[in-house]
C-alpha cells in the first residue's frame, strides 16, 4: 500500500498509531490472556499470565517488541490520543492483573492483606526490566532473572497457610 493510500484510510499517523495498538491488545489478548484463563483459578492462573507475558510481543511474532513497553518511553512527555490510548489499554492491563491477583488471594494463595497496587508496581517493573534486558542489552539470563524476581515477590506475598505448603514441597 502507498504512503497516500494508508493516509486516505487513517487520515492521520495518530489514527495509525491507535489502530495498531487496539491490534496490539487483540494479539495481546490471544497470547496472553486467553491461554492463562485455562489454568487453575489463583497462583497457577496469575503464573500462567506473567509467564505468558514475558517476551510475549517475541512469542506473538512482533519484531520490533512490546509497543506498549516502546510507547510508554516515546511519549511519556507527549500529549496527545496516541497517549490516551495507551494509557487506557495500561489502565485495562492493571484490572487484568488484579483480577487475577484477588483471584490468588481469595485461593489463600497470596495474603489478604496484601497490597495490590504494590505488587503490580513491582510486577511491571519486571516486566519493564525484563523486556529491556532481552532486547536491549541481549541478556540471556533475562527469563531466568524475571522468573526469579517474579518468584521473589510470590514468596514474599504468600499467606502464611500458603507459605507452610510450599516448604512443604
Amino acid at each position: 500500500m502507498s504512503k497516500s493510500g494508508l493516509f486516505a484510510h487513517f487520515k492521520s499517523k495518530d489514527e495509525i498509531d491507535i489502530a495498531l495498538l487496539e491490534q496490539m491488545e487483540e494479539v495481546g489478548q490471544k497470547t496472553v490472556v486467553v491461554p492463562a484463563m485455562r489454568a487453575q483459578e489463583g497462583l497457577p492462573r496469575l503464573t500462567a499470565l506473567v509467564e505468558n507475558w514475558l517476551g510475549w510481543s517475541t512469542k506473538a511474532g512482533l519484531v520490533g517488541g512490546c509497543p506498549a513497553a516502546a510507547g510508554m518511553f516515546e511519549l511519556d512527555d507527549v500529549e496527545g490520543p496516541v497517549r490516551e490510548k495507551l494509557l487506557e489499554l495500561e489502565k485495562q492491563w492493571n484490572e487484568i492483573l488484579k483480577q487475577f491477583i484477588a483471584e490468588a488471594i481469595a485461593t489463600g494463595e497470596l495474603r489478604k492483606d496484601l497490597d495490590i497496587d504494590q505488587f503490580i508496581w513491582e510486577l511491571i517493573g519486571f516486566y519493564l526490566n525484563h523486556h529491556a534486558s532481552r532486547r536491549f542489552m541481549r541478556d540471556r539470563d533475562a527469563n531466568k532473572r524475571a522468573k526469579q524476581a517474579f518468584q521473589g515477590l510470590i514468596d514474599r506475598s504468600r499467606s502464611i497457610g500458603a507459605k507452610r505448603t510450599a516448604k512443604a514441597r
